[in-house]
């Protein structure tokens, strides 16, 4: 199986929680893929809404993926004694590889998962096909 790279490299600091900067003792889950014509990561968000992400390019031309539920008002029925599953704030940058379309990114959430497609360049070769004149 062909591996780019750049992919241990790059990648290594965003899916090493060791050196994930956080507030929380769980950091989401994270899924990244390789296609074609695109890379995808996937990003575990349960139970938080497009308003609880800011992804952008930052000034370095790196990709920036900030998290953060906002803490809501609970009602005053109990407390929890233990609570593993929510995040309160995540932050995470992905260097780029060369051949990734920047202004071409996108992201959805959808069931829960935040999605980041990072279109690949497609280098188109030109096959020149033309007679050549015998002298």
């Amino acid at each position: 199986m062909y591996r780019n790279s750049w992919l241990p490299e790059v990648f290594n600091d965003f899916l090493n929680t060791a050196n994930m900067p956080k507030t929380n003792a769980t950091a989401p889950a994270i899924n990244v893929l390789e296609s074609e014509k695109e890379y995808t990561v996937e990003l575990a968000a349960p139970g938080l809404s497009k308003e609880d992400f800011d992804v952008n390019i930052n000034s370095d031309g790196d990709l920036t993926i900030k998290m953060e539920k906002k803490a809501e008002e609970q009602e005053k029925k109990g407390h929890y004694l233990r609570r593993e599953f929510a995040y309160s704030k995540y932050e995470q940058t992905l260097i780029l590889p060369d051949d990734v379309q920047k202004e071409h990114i996108a992201a959805r959430v959808n069931n829960g998962v935040l999605t980041v497609v990072l279109p690949k360049i497609q280098i188109q070769e030109q096959k020149v096909a033309r007679q050549i004149a015998v002298d």
